[in-house]
């Protein structure tokens, strides 16, 4: 239990390092670029219309960007969407992956959303039954239903982590087998080793948060023991 314990804690403080590293390229490359023929948004609307995405709109994101597949919408962070940089065009392209990937019907992405759709409903139900067993086992002298919501505690945190660790393949599709060969026909040579370090830092976004999800397990291993 003390080296499960330790490996938790690990993972819990190489998580921030990862996220950091990955918006530490992504903003190294949002300079303005007058050599490029447009905008984020408007290498992103290129590309849902070359790929024929009927339906697929190209809007600001309130908060990071995204495809939500909803709304078929690729949603750009404002500065990306409106920026003429290599960034904006890398990200646009890796967002525009993620629309091809829905329209061939990808597993492991129709999985992923199958996956969030199940971690929200444990994240908002889960959370409530969780305390209201654990209250109702010091209450009533009940060791079985702390029992229980430990389980229901843990069933919630390996939903979460079978999303993220979906999660990283889907987002390594869409940057090196969706976006990468697109990118190689819009970006000169000297371009392409700096955008497959974006699309790299693109794919391990989730790389942080997939590690704060396993690092969650702290919080079991106390009541567990």
């Amino acid at each position: 239990m003390n080296v499960l314990v330790a490996i938790v804690l690990l993972l819990a403080l190489c998580s921030p390092l990862v996220s950091w590293w990955a918006g530490w390229v992504l903003r190294r490359h949002e300079a303005e670029r007058s050599d490029l023929p447009g905008t984020g948004g408007d290498l992103a609307r290129h590309l849902v219309e070359r790929f024929g995405l009927v339906g697929v709109i190209v809007e600001p994101a309130a908060a990071g960007g995204h495809y939500d597949p909803a709304a078929l919408a690729v949603r750009l962070d404002p500065a990306l969407l409106n920026g003429r940089s290599l960034a904006a065009a890398v990200v646009a392209a890796h967002e525009v992956g993620h629309a091809l990937q829905h329209r061939e019907g990808c597993r492991l992405f129709s999985l992923r959303q199958h996956l969030a759709r199940a971690e929200a409903v444990l994240g908002t139900i889960g959370k409530l039954g969780v305390w209201g067993l654990l209250g109702a086992s010091v209450m009533l002298g009940a060791p079985s239903l702390g029992v229980a919501a430990i389980a229901l505690g843990i069933a919630g945190w390996l939903v979460s982590v079978l999303f993220h660790l979906a999660t990283l393949p889907v987002e390594w599709d869409a940057s090196f087998t969706r976006a990468l060969p697109v990118l190689r026909e819009y970006l000169s040579a000297e371009d392409m080793p700096v955008a497959r370090d974006i699309l790299r830092a693109c794919a391990l976004t989730y790389l942080g948060a997939a590690l704060v999800s396993l690092s969650s397990l702290r919080r079991w291993l106390l009541p567990a023991r």
